[in-house]
């Protein structure tokens, strides 16, 4: 079956599946940047893309040897940040660096330690109003929350963070007037795709569930 021949229409059934074994499952999924509280009282703040949200608990899926981790395990204050599409490339420049020193073994070689991360990104942190850590003030979408509980994943290979979310910060110009929505159609995350940076394209329906419904739609 030649799958060229399908794309780009409705109405072709599927192709044949392949199997396959993805050495990664990031198959779009929001990018955040948490900014969590060092020992010493100083910011670190990391991108990263295993994150979803139950109600007001946000869960998040770390590295077990990384400083975020590290550091909610002993203060479990935190800022989930969700940037947008352009700025992907402040993200980038966090990606490589990590506020581990020494540099965890695992990391050694593609990471280097840097202490200024929000320097390094070229972002500006804001206070926050009920946890230490500080918020990225270019993010859009801001969640002060605090880490309930910090533990192993089944394989034991990450660490699964539930986060309660205490208090959201958000740009007026996202959020529908006199309510406490978010517009979906002018708030567009930054999609982590298979290691690859991509924005929402444009709307093509909206759940039953919706409170900000689209005329027309």
């Amino acid at each position: 079956m030649n799958i060229a021949t399908h794309r780009g229409t409705s109405t072709d059934m599927a192709a044949d599946h392949v199997t396959i074994t993805p050495s990664i499952l990031y198959f779009g999924t929001p990018v955040v940047l948490l900014s969590t509280e060092n020992e010493d009282g100083s910011v670190n703040l990391a991108p990263m893309s295993s994150a979803w949200a139950l109600g007001q608990v946000v869960v998040l899926g770390l590295g077990p040897d990384g400083h975020t981790g590290h550091n909610l395990a002993a203060r479990p204050d935190l800022v989930i940040n969700l940037p947008q599409p352009r700025q992907w490339q402040a993200v980038e420049r966090l990606a490589p660096l990590t506020g581990r020193d020494p540099v965890p073994a695992d990391k050694q070689g593609a990471f280097r330690f840097e202490p200024a991360k929000f320097a390094a990104a070229g972002l500006r942190p804001e206070p926050s109003d009920l946890v230490r850590p500080p918020r990225v003030a270019e993010c859009p979408i801001q969640m002060e929350a605090r880490a309930v509980r910090v533990q192993p994943d089944v394989s034991g290979e990450f660490l699964i963070v539930e986060a309660h979310v205490l208090k959201v910060h958000a740009d007026p110009r996202i959020v529908v007037p006199d309510t406490q929505h978010i517009d979906p159609a002018l708030w567009s995350p930054l999609i982590y795709n298979f290691r690859h940076y991509f924005g929402l394209g444009a709307e093509l329906g909206h759940s039953f569930r919706s409170r900000t419904p689209r005329p027309g739609r």
